[in-house]
């Protein structure tokens, strides 16, 4: 099995990394995987220990990966813990998981939905009139947005930020609610369902949303309905700490000097308060992996809910087709075989959870890359990507 092209699979892929483009053509609706008992063929075992070799080098300092599935398994791990020691990389370490962080908030939030107290088709207006005050300038009023829109990306909310300036305040607190009445202030981009574009912003929104109609925080929401029913031990919200607690290898990205040459900061310790239900959480791979096989088999979200997360949805006409149903990516494969997945990055870590749609094959990788946030995919990640989703 091969991907129809390297360069379209690392395109495709970046719109998770990087937070802002739409997407090619794709078909509009799917139906939810259904678990298989056949197994296909096993996993590379081979071509992925070559997909990770040679760390540390200019693009990472460590791998770690873990391909599962009914197919069969692989685990493996390469670089190093630091570039000051060199000792190897820890397997087992936890990572910064960026934006992997949504399809947890949209799982929350699709659980509300199934248990009545979240209308997916109501406005957000209806739940949280507060944070849309009433605008003179009639180009930045809001529409009704609903909340699905915040699932799917198309909400119109706009937010963006830059390295040079998040460095400068990376241990200081941003409260996620001050980003959000920034992104308010600006006005839509557009009407709500026109256009899809990969946002943090309307994933921010939603952790708000969810703590509205529960009356708790959305950590607390996320480790009562998701961490601890499915033992996921490594995996947090660390809040306002600028450190990893536990285990866990350092991160680092690489800056241009005035001179024109380039060197590694490390970026470990950041304070990721802002990105909040959109970023802020922090895992491992073996509780990444573990949830995302969880949610395949339908043991996270009621199978009504989890349609929405292979729904995706139509626009409006002359602008290009959707690739995110409720937080997750689709990618064709070569021979048809649809992987769904999602990427996520903050500075010194880049991470994917994907899978086939009947679970036979799963991925969950983090890459200590040194440019986690650039405009092309990690040149490691993208080797891993396509090595381990290959069946054939």
């Amino acid at each position: 099995m091969q991907f129809r092209a390297r360069t379209a699979l690392a395109a495709a892929l970046v719109i998770g990394l990087t937070g802002a483009a739409t997407a090619p053509a794709l078909a509009q609706a799917h139906t939810p995987p259904a678990a298989v008992s056949a197994r296909g063929p096993a996993p590379d075992g081979k071509a992925l220990r070559a997909a990770i070799k040679g760390l540390p080098n200019a693009d990472a300092t460590a791998a770690l990966v873990r391909v599962g599935g009914t197919d069969g398994t692989w685990r493996g791990s390469s670089g190093v813990h630091d570039l000051a020691t060199g000792r190897k990389a820890d397997p087992h370490g936890r990572f910064r998981a960026g934006s992997t962080t949504k399809i947890v908030t949209a799982a929350v939030a699709l659980q509300l939905a199934a248990d009545g107290d979240l209308d997916l088709d109501k406005p957000v207006q209806h739940y949280m009139p507060e944070l849309f005050p009433k605008q003179q300038d009639p180009k930045k009023r809001f529409k009704p947005i609903p909340v699905r829109s915040l699932l799917n990306y198309t909400s119109g909310l706009q937010g963006g930020y830059a390295f040079e300036d998040e460095y400068a305040h990376r241990f200081e607190t941003l409260d996620y609610r001050k980003v959000v009445a920034s992104a308010i202030a600006e006005g839509p981009q557009h009407a709500p369902g026109d256009e899809q574009h990969y946002r943090n912003i309307g994933y921010t929104v939603l952790g708000m949303l969810i703590e509205r109609v529960t009356g708790d925080s959305y950590a607390h929401q996320a480790a009562q309905r998701i961490f601890k029913p499915l033992h996921l031990r490594d995996t947090y919200f660390p809040g306002t700490d600028l450190r990893i607690r536990g285990p866990h290898n350092r991160g680092y990205q690489s800056v241009k000097q005035p001179d024109g040459t380039t060197r590694l900061v490390d970026v470990t310790e950041w304070n990721q308060y802002d990105r909040f239900a959109a970023g802020d959480m922090i895992s491992s791979t073996a509780d990444l992996e573990a949830f995302t096989q969880a949610l395949f088999d339908g043991k996270v979200v009621p199978k009504r809910q989890l349609k929405e997360m292979f729904t995706l949805p139509e626009l409006a006409p002359g602008v290009p087709e959707a690739m995110f149903g409720a937080g997750l990516q689709r990618k064709e494969l070569d021979d048809g075989t649809v992987v769904w997945l999602k990427t996520g990055s903050r500075y010194g870590y880049t991470n994917m959870i994907a899978s086939t749609e009947n679970g036979s094959r799963t991925l969950a990788y983090s890459v200590n890359a040194t440019d986690a946030k650039g405009k092309d995919m990690n040149p490691i990640a993208e080797r891993i990507a396509l090595t381990a989703m290959q069946r054939g």
